[in-house]
Parts: structure tokens; sequence; C-alpha cells
């Protein structure tokens, strides 16, 4: 079992909580404060689950800088009142910044008794061995861009 300070365990709620605020902003066509919120949660719990000086050196990479600006650029256009281009903006420096992680979370995922036999499917097995990063992102910015397209035409009957 792994052992937690109380920050890190404070760290981890303070993330699950800026996802689920994210998850249901999006999920309410949008909503800007829940967004927002969401932001600042995510990024304060990531700073307490794994330090403010390891959090500062794993975003300021010099190989990572369209990635973090394209992130943090994100949160700022969310907080400034642009929700849904500032979501799209941040998935995509999300994608860019853990695209080394996919891959790993990919082969877990596989070993995984029921995940793994749908990741063995015919036409899902191409797309997450060819590339699981460019598939996500692509998957997750295609949602994004159908639930904005959704929410104007909700908003406009």
């Amino acid at each position: 079992m792994i052992s937690l300070t109380d920050s890190q365990k404070i760290g981890m709620g303070l993330t699950g909580f800026g996802v689920f605020f994210l998850f249901f902003g999006m999920m309410l066509f949008f909503d800007k404060a829940l967004l927002a919120i969401g932001n600042i949660l995510f990024v304060s719990g990531l700073s307490f689950v794994i330090g403010l000086e390891r959090t500062f050196r794993f975003f300021f990479q010099r190989h990572k800088v369209k990635a973090t600006s394209f992130f943090l650029g994100g949160v700022l256009v969310v907080l400034i009142g642009w929700p849904i281009i500032g979501v799209v903006l941040e998935m995509y420096g999300f994608f860019l910044l853990f695209r080394g992680f996919f891959p790993v979370a990919v082969g877990f995922i596989r070993r995984v008794p029921v995940l793994g036999s749908l990741l063995s499917l015919p036409g899902i097995r191409t797309v997450s061995s060819k590339g699981a990063a460019g598939s996500l992102c692509y998957l997750v910015v295609s949602i994004t861009l159908f639930t904005s397209l959704w929410t104007k035409l909700a908003r406009a009957t």
C-alpha cells in the first residue's frame, strides 16, 4: 500500500474535485464558473500532490514549453470567459504534456480483464496500438467540438 502525506491526501481531494467540476461544467453546456473552479482546483491539487517545486519543473521544462503554454493559456481563456475555446486549448496542452504517459496507460488497461478484451477488438486494436496519444487527443477534441455545437443548437431553439 502506498502511504501518502497529509498534503498529498489534500491534493488528491483537490484534484478529484477539480476533475469533477471540469466534467460537470462541460455537461452543463460549458459553464464558465464551474470550468474555472475545476481548473483552479486541478492545478492546485496537482501542486499539492507532487509539490510546488516538482510541479514548476514539470510544467516549465524546455521541451514542454508549447504544451504548457497551450494548457495554461486554455486555463486563462476559460477564466477570461471563453469556455469552449479554452477547454479545447487545455485538452490539446494536456495531451501534449502527458503524451508519454498514454502508451503506459493503454498497456496497463490491456491487462485489466474486461477492458483488455475491449481493446483487443479489431477496430479498437489498430487505433490503440498505432498512436494512443494522437487517437485520444483526436477523440477528445472531436467530442468537445460536437458538444459545443450541440449546446449552441440547444440554446438556439
